[in-house]
Formats: C-alpha cells, structure tokens, sequence
C-alpha cells in the first residue's frame, strides 16, 4: 500500500494530506454515535454479544479476504476493492449478524446503506483547503498502474469498536473500546500438537508482524510530516480536528504487513 501512497505523493505532493495512514486501514462494519461513556459500554456489551454469532458464521475456518484493484467514490475517495467470492457473501453475514446485535439493544445505527466492504486509502475531505487550490476531485491517472493490481490477502482476526475522534495508538490505528478476537490460528497450532506437526508460533508472528508494520508507518509519517512542513511553509492546507461528543465505528482491522509486502513485489 505504500508503493501507492509513495507514488501518488511523487505525482502531487498536495496530496500526502489525503492519505490514509497504512496503520489506520480497516473494513467498517457500521457507525454509530455514543454521545456517553454508558453508550460506549452498551456498544462494548453489545459487540461481545456478538462474538457467538460470528463464531458460528466462521464455522472453525479462518476468513482470508483477497484484496485486488481500486476504485473511488465520485472521484473523492480512493479505496482497494475486496475481490468476489463467498469470502465477501461471509464477511456480509458478519457484518450483518453485528448491526442486528447493536440494534436488538437499541444502539442506533447511522450508516443505512447497504454495505460494501473495501479498504479507503485516500480519501480528500481529510484536507478540504486543497478545493481552493484547484484540488476538486482525486485524478484516476493518479492510481491508475494499480488498478487491477493484486493487493494480497489478509485474514480476518479481530472486530473492534473504535473511537473516530479519540487519540490514535501509536501504530496509527483507531482507539479501542472494545475488541472480540477469533485465535483460528491458535486453535490450529494446538491442533498440530497432537498430529506431530510443529507451527510457528503464532506469538512471534505477531510480534514480527507489529515490528515491521511500525518500521514502515514511521517511515511514511516521516515522508508525509516532511511534505505537510513544506507545503505549511507554502501556504498549504492543514487537516481540521474533530470537535463535540464521541461517535465510534465498528471496524474490522485489517493490518496493513501483508498488503505491503505484496505491493512492493
């Protein structure tokens, strides 16, 4: 995912405003505004209520999601497709399973279309001063080489609940509320004990995993902290911060480590 941002800020270094940071990319399964802390519990008891359905949608397999060409909203927001295939009809039934749990408990849902998953790496309302620099759409010849360019896969791990306006970890991903996760893997590897077989750990994946993502999010923060000074320096657009009450997102994650090593192949 890099490789994309890197190139898109060669052809207009305005544009490093818009992107998404590679430790903020996710799948969003709904939003929903918390306006108290007895909110965001509600929707924390809420998602864990509905791991049990997930659980039984997944059926023991780990859901592995192909991520392959871009397309954008109205030229406006620039997103990775996930390819088709009954990985995309489960990840529906997810999704679904999980707003039907908010909405039993009486969490509203504000998002009322129908879902699409795909991965928003740029996205221009995040600098809306670029408009009166002449920026009123996201040029497709921009992207265009990786239009059908094969992304990698990613497996679903996790579906967290996260704060939209709340300070971003460290990585770059969104604040947690809440997280259900689904250990396929761990469950995988104690499985081989038995058969004789001998599996990573899945620990020291992670770790590896972590390590690298950090390395190469720093890197691309330094790059777009560099441009941001520059363009500062020249009159260029500043991102706006939230203000008022606390809304949140459920979001599945979705790491950013195999995406990257398979868009610079």
């Amino acid at each position: 995912m890099e490789a994309v941002q890197a190139a898109v800020i060669q052809r207009d270094p305005r544009l490093s405003r818009v992107l998404i940071p590679a430790g903020s990319l996710h799948i969003t399964l709904l939003v929903t505004h918390l306006g108290s802390q007895d909110q965001v519990d509600s929707a924390a008891c809420a998602l864990e209520h509905s791991r049990q359905s997930v659980v039984e949608l997944l059926e023991g397999q780990e859901l592995v999601l192909p991520f392959c060409g871009m397309m954008s909203f109205k030229n406006e927001v620039v997103f990775v497709k996930l390819a088709e295939g009954e990985h995309n009809k489960k990840l529906t039934q997810i999704a679904e399973a999980v707003r039907r749990t908010f909405l039993e408990r009486g969490i509203a849902v504000t998002d009322d279309k129908a879902f699409k998953p795909h991965l928003t790496f740029m996205k221009l309302s995040r600098a809306p001063k670029l408009r009166s620099q002449g920026i009123k759409k996201l040029d497709p010849e921009l992207y265009a080489e990786f239009s059908q360019h094969q992304f990698g896969d990613e497996t679903l791990s996790r579906i967290d609940l996260c704060s939209m306006l709340k300070k971003k970890s460290p990585d770059g991903y969104y604040h947690r509320e809440k997280s259900i996760r689904f250990d396929l893997t761990q469950r995988a590897h104690r499985a081989s004990r038995t058969s004789g077989k001998k599996l990573p750990e899945p620990d020291d994946e992670e770790l590896v995993s972590l390590s690298k993502r950090l390395v190469e999010d720093a890197v691309l923060r330094a790059v777009q902290q560099y441009m941001e000074e520059t363009q500062q320096n020249n009159g260029g657009a500043a991102q706006p911060k939230g203000e008022g009450q606390t809304p949140a997102q459920t979001a599945t994650q979705v790491p950013s480590d195999t995406l990257n090593s398979n868009a610079r192949k």
